[in-house]
């Protein structure tokens, strides 16, 4: 017992330190990032006096009141859209908890039902909150970034780093603080809690409601992911078919009227909605794993052991802040562009090697040497470390992955851009669909072998913690995720402000390295979310007794096909959604490019920032309309199959949605980031064909076919690698958490669903 009570009292320490560092490190960083001024003194040092280069540009004041004017443009845009998105979220949740009120209450314990829309509401607010501050911190840093740019490339690399590692610290240490804080209040309620008393307040049901967290979560992510996503490709693909293609006019033009929106999206779409969803994945995981612990006879009375989830996460949040030193410290980038993508990647190593030794001790101390699960006796703590760590380096070796076959430093991306040459668009498509559907394979070989270790070791406890260690280094994922779109942005207001060429290229390299990071963020994030579906399902069908799922049953069967077909049926719907979008924005542009003359003078075709802002309107408008429908498939489906169908038939659709949402995401996604790399290497110049090369420089007209070849499948693959591919992320996670939180109201397998018991009592 003192023993017990001293792990206890660690599990507090490392909980709670482990939060305050994370929320201590985020605010330090963001000091650091609001201490560069975004004024450059007229008599400035001798690295500050490089912005007065002359290419043609402004003078030095006039280029500072261009960057602060698109600065302001971009912040007001991301944080006018927040606001209105998050007004209909707030709407959302409301009636939803309401919803789960009456439903649970009816169908289970009120208590249940009180208890589970507090924690859906606290996991809402917390995923807002999360995506907010992200999204605050890169429109704070995108200008800062490029004011450092003017120094060297190192200087802008540690400003956009430190700015992602606010968000990832940030969303990681408030995710579990408010996940603490809800089990210590339920506890109070639930008095029977950590004891071996079977009541209806005794550990399980105290879990279950908790669950409803995850389900805040995710249910946000949903609208985030799919309103952030149309949001950015509406005006990305608006801003390439008219901008690129048709007017002829390179990245971030600032006579494009959609560029701002463009820059807006990426920080909704990219920062936002990615860290709602990484959130969503990281309260679930938790959760799932927390609810198949609450049936152990051995875990179930102990907090310590319960607090498993929590107490490894906080190792992470440990281990990724000694990581983040490597970056800024210990082997720094300097003035070396050419080491910008060996730190991004030394972060996922380092980390991914940190987080093994960490999470044996936290395995070998938290939990009991032995203990059983449903479906499972005898499970040793040293096999959950291997459900761990098999997780950990499974997430690496998919990022990996991904990064062979969307780095255009690799043969697949390379052999894309050559089909633009050689044949057009056309080729262009179907290479890129193909590489999409090869790049599935190595992945969901390495999912599957993953789930068999796991599962054989330690039942569904096992998937459920080795979803835990694909995230125990989140902090590190978020702030590489989030590091991309502010170089981005940041590039963007270098062009649009008029910055030396010298400034473009530090911002340049930055991206290019950004693009590699965030398509294994993509794959990171896709291994996860196949993880954390899986131990939702297997926390599901506990907690509605499911010994098997048998697909000789029709009922089962029938459900499996119909959830493998939500994945399409909800890529159509904001695949259309984009594409309608993307019209609407592209007559916008059209509409203004007419209205000018010369445009191809930079002065003669000045964009006004009410002509932006109508872009920007139209990108909003357009988001928040469509993004209903797909979320409210989402999230209805599997109550009306629950208790129309009944739990196994529900049991058969999650499963269907589960296998169709992995194969269709790595697709969408893997092809998407391929296309888009391999418009990057045309513009790079560095496409030879035979004794061809392919270069500005050379045969213009010749470069502008590749080129434009290369902006088409760049376009075409814009809504599947951001908006119905990472969607697809949320589509499986979110049917399993709703599932498992609606579970003990549906009708008993007994019983059956409600049509179902209609049918038999006919014949």
């Amino acid at each position: 017992h003192l023993a017990l009570a001293m792990l206890t009292l660690f599990a507090y320490i490392l909980i709670l330190g482990a939060c305050a560092l994370a929320g201590v490190f985020a605010i330090a960083y963001t000091k650091d990032v609001a201490s560069i001024q975004l004024d450059t003194p007229a008599n400035g040092n001798e690295v500050e006096m490089k912005l007065l280069e002359r290419e043609g540009q402004e003078d030095r004041g006039a280029m500072n009141a261009a960057m602060k004017k698109n600065y302001e443009l971009i912040m007001n845009g991301a944080q006018a859209f927040l606001f209105r998105e998050y007004t209909y979220m707030g709407v959302f949740v409301v009636g939803f908890a309401a919803i789960l009120v009456v439903v649970l209450g009816a169908g289970h314990t009120w208590a249940s039902g009180i208890f589970s829309a507090l924690a859906f509401i606290a996991g809402s607010i917390t995923s807002i909150l999360s995506g907010y501050i992200g999204m605050s911190i890169a429109v704070f840093a995108n200008a800062r970034t490029t004011i450092k740019c003017c120094e060297n490339i190192g200087a802008g690399f540690n400003t956009a780093f430190k700015a992602g590692a606010v968000m990832g610290f940030a969303l990681v240490g408030s995710s579990i603080l408010v996940l603490f804080l809800i089990i210590q209040l339920f506890a109070l309620y639930y008095e029977d809690a950590f004891t071996k008393k079977d009541s209806a307040l005794n550990t399980r049901m105290m879990f279950e409601a908790i669950a409803g967290y995850g389900l805040g979560g995710s249910s946000i992510a949903m609208f985030g992911r799919v309103g952030g996503g149309i949001y950015t490709k509406a005006a990305d693909v608006g801003a390439d078919l008219a901008g690129k293609v048709e007017a002829g006019w390179e990245e971030d033009d600032p006579r494009n009227p959609a560029v701002i929106a463009d820059n807006v999206g990426d920080n909704v779409g990219d920062i936002a909605g990615m860290g709602a969803d990484l959130f969503g994945s990281l309260a679930e995981s938790s959760c799932a794993a927390m609810v198949i612990a609450s049936q152990s006879p051995q875990m179930m009375t102990e907090w310590t052991y319960m607090a498993f989830p929590m107490t490894l996460m906080s190792a992470g949040i440990i281990v990724c802040f000694i990581t983040t030193f490597f970056a800024t410290h210990i082997a720094p980038v300097g003035s070396d562009e050419s080491r910008v993508e060996t730190v991004l990647m030394g972060q996922l190593i380092v980390s991914t090697v940190l987080m093994t030794p960490a999470a044996w001790l936290v395995c070998e101390y938290m939990l009991p040497e032995e203990f059983d699960v449903p479906g499972k006796q005898g499970i040793h703590n040293f096999g959950v470390f291997i459900c761990v760590a098999s997780g950990l380096w499974c997430g690496l070796a998919i990022g990996k992955l991904t990064e062979y076959y969307t780095s255009n430093g690799y043969a697949p991306v390379q052999e894309v851009a050559k089909s633009c040459a050689e044949g057009g668009a056309a080729p262009n498509i179907i290479y890129g669909l193909a590489l999409g559907y090869k790049s599935c394979v190595l992945p969901v070989i390495i999912l599957a072998a993953n789930i068999f270790l796991s599962y054989s070791i330690a039942h569904m406890f096992g998937i459920a913690v080795s979803a835990l260690g694909v995230l125990s280094t989140l902090a590190i994922g978020l702030t590489i995720d989030a590091y991309g779109p502010i170089t981005d942005n940041a590039g963007g207001i270098a062009e649009m402000s008029g910055f030396p060429s010298s400034v473009r290229n530090n911002t340049d390299k930055l991206d290019a390295a950004g693009n590699t990071t965030a398509a294994i963020g993509k794959g990171f994030a896709i291994s996860s979310a196949a993880m954390v579906s899986l131990a939702l399902f297997g926390a599901f069908v506990d907690v509605i007794g499911l010994k098997q799922v048998d697909l000789l049953q029709p009922l089962i069967f029938a459900g499996l096909l119909v959830g493998a077909m939500i994945p399409y049926w909800f890529s159509a719907m904001t695949m259309k959604s984009v594409g309608k979008a993307a019209n609407a924005m592209v007559m916008e542009v059209r509409r203004q490019i007419a209205s000018k003359k010369d445009t191809d003078q930079k002065e003669a075709g000045e964009t006004s920032p009410a002509q932006y802002e109508q872009c920007i309107k139209i990108a909003t408008d357009a988001s928040l309309q469509e993004m209903i429908a797909p979320g409210c498939l989402v999230i209805f489906t599997p109550i009306i199959c629950g208790f129309f169908f009944g739990v196994e038939a529900l049991a058969g659709l999650l499963a269907g949605s589960l296998v169709s949402s992995v194969q269709m995401a790595i697709s969408a996604s893997n092809s998407g980031g391929a296309w888009d790399n391999a418009k990057k290497y045309i513009s790079a110049g560095l496409l030879k064909v035979g004794d061809e090369h392919i270069h500005k420089k050379g045969d213009a007209a010749r470069y502008k076919e590749v080129h434009s070849a290369s902006v088409i499948g760049d376009t075409v693959g814009d809504p599947l690698k951001d908006t119905s591919g990472p969607a697809l992320n949320i589509v499986m996670k979110l049917m399993a958490i709703i599932s498992l939180v609606f579970g003990p109201s549906f009708p008993s397998i007994e019983k059956g669903g409600l049509l179902v018991q209609a049918f038999e009592g006919l014949f």
